[in-house]
């Protein structure tokens, strides 16, 4: 079989504009009416609960709460790693992140070393966007992306080398990049926040405030599909926010007693003000309302002190529910039947490796399409609302190798969900804990000693799919930390 890069070289050929890179796919599928836009909303550390349509009485979310209300929400959502990295390639490429050894959010090099991490994701791995283009397609990237070239890691790909025409990053990724001006409202002058990203090169900087940087990329996502639609051709958009992410700048109005959970909420607020945007402009449109589906959750828990996953245990890094579900929102509503639009699945149980196959399914993307096989299963007429199915395979989850958790809590390093049951273990398989979501997603009930043959049952499967993934360091790391 040839390697991806043989068959990406004979697809694709490269051309620049002034701000992004243009990858023009060769001999691809027609384009059919049916081919939906798809716009992927990617939230940076937001909790399950943060949303005002999620049960947040702290921020009201009036736009997201509105694509609520036409749309659909799951309560059984889950990201495939608790912090940002690894969640993000799972999205990107249908396949456990571990696969790609992105297992924690990539640092410099000598840390990702330390950890055990790539560098960046392997140009092998073949993304959604990439599939997409084949289809006719054309896909583009705006926010955060940090799957490769941040710190001191300048010679990753550029991200339009995984698929997408066109791209517009943080300080996370290489290539056209918004960097953040950090106003604190006190007269002196911004910060500027880039982590080094300024000194890469490899694309053009723009310094935007912090608190309407959103803007700017929803601005050029606006942009790139006006481009698509003048050329009659599907799109495929990530809108990948990062203003979420600490450090948290809103807007002076919204920054109240300005302690870091005040901060928090300004600026949860100020992206669903932002958000706003381009929802009205896909509303404004007949074309694009009747034949879009966007689709908005976030990458992983909350930061402690700053979001909520409650009543959910557990936050950011850690394998418990509230770092690991996700609120997530479909909006399709000349797809979804009357009945669910609106509504809540609370029943179906599937991941992010789900959501990417179920994207390609809803482009009519067939299983030999697809180079790499991927470990997401179809679940699109569940996203729209026609059925309530769920994964039938186990989920899988191990923690990032740098987050042990610390002398008073150790975090469960293994965890595996399958129908209403989860198992937390350590790498060897200790200190079980069991879990039965359905009459306890607070996980406060551990069953393991009642059920013994379950946990030996899922213990196995756990044990045997974590020594089928390429290893990192967090065995070792957490001989370290704990000795």
């Amino acid at each position: 079989m040839q390697s991806k890069l043989e068959f990406n070289c004979a697809c694709y050929s490269l051309a620049l504009t002034c701000l992004v890179g243009i990858f023009g796919p060769r001999n691809v599928v027609a384009t059919q009416p049916s081919q939906p836009n798809i716009v992927v909303f990617f939230i940076d550390d937001m909790g399950w609960s943060d949303l005002s349509c999620f049960g947040s009485t702290k921020v009201q979310t009036e736009n997201i709460d509105r694509l609520a209300a036409e749309g659909l929400r799951f309560h059984q959502f889950y990201v495939n790693s608790p912090i940002c990295s690894p969640s993000r390639t799972a999205l990107t490429t249908g396949q456990y992140p571990q696969r790609w050894r992105i297992t924690s959010y990539l640092n410099n090099r000598n840390d990702n070393n330390r950890r055990g991490v790539a560098n960046w994701l392997d140009l092998e791995a073949d993304t959604v966007a990439e599939i997409l283009s084949r289809q006719g397609y054309t896909a583009g990237h705006f926010g955060k992306w940090h799957m490769g070239g941040q710190r001191d890691v300048g010679e990753a790909p550029l991200i339009t080398e995984y698929g997408f025409a066109a791209s517009l990053t943080n300080f996370e990724g290489l290539g056209a990049r918004l960097l953040p001006l950090c106003y604190t409202y006190d007269g002196s002058e911004p910060k500027r926040h880039a982590l080094g990203s300024d000194k890469l090169g490899r694309g053009e900087i723009t310094w935007m405030d912090r608190a309407v940087i959103t803007t700017g990329f929803i601005d050029a996502a606006i942009e790139f599909m006006d481009e698509a639609a003048a050329s009659q051709k599907p799109f495929y958009v990530n809108i990948w926010p990062d203003d979420v992410h600490s450090p948290f700048f809103p807007p002076q109005a919204l920054r109240g007693d300005a302690s870091k959970e005040q901060l928090y909420l300004g600026v949860v607020k100020a992206m669903d003000q932002q958000f706003g945007k381009i929802m009205d402009y896909i509303r404004s449109s007949p074309t694009l309302a009747e034949n879009t589906i966007l689709m908005l959750c976030s990458d992983n828990g909350p930061e402690p002190g700053a979001g909520s996953a409650l009543p959910l245990k557990g936050h950011k890094t850690n394998l418990y529910e509230g770092g690991i579900r996700s609120p997530l929102i479909v909006w399709a509503p000349q797809r979804m039947s009357n009945k669910t639009v609106g509504s809540v699945n609370r029943t179906s149980v599937f991941s992010a490796i789900d959501l990417a196959r179920s994207i390609l399914d809803l482009a009519g993307v067939e299983e030999s399409q697809i180079l790499n096989p991927m470990d997401g299963q179809v679940l699109s007429q569940t996203l729209l609302g026609h059925e309530s199915a769920s994964r039938q395979s186990p989920i899988f989850w191990r923690r990032p190798p740098d987050r042990p958790g610390n002398k008073l809590e150790n975090y469960p390093d293994l965890a595996i969900r399958l129908g209403k049951w989860k198992l937390l273990i350590e790498y060897d398989g200790s200190m079980p804990q069991l879990y039965d979501l359905e009459d306890d997603m607070t996980e406060s009930n551990n069953l393991a000693d009642a059920h013994s043959a379950r946990v030996a049952e899922l213990r196995e499967r756990l044990l045997s799919w974590h020594a089928s993934m390429p290893p990192d360091n967090g065995p070792q790391l957490e001989e370290d930390r704990f000795r």
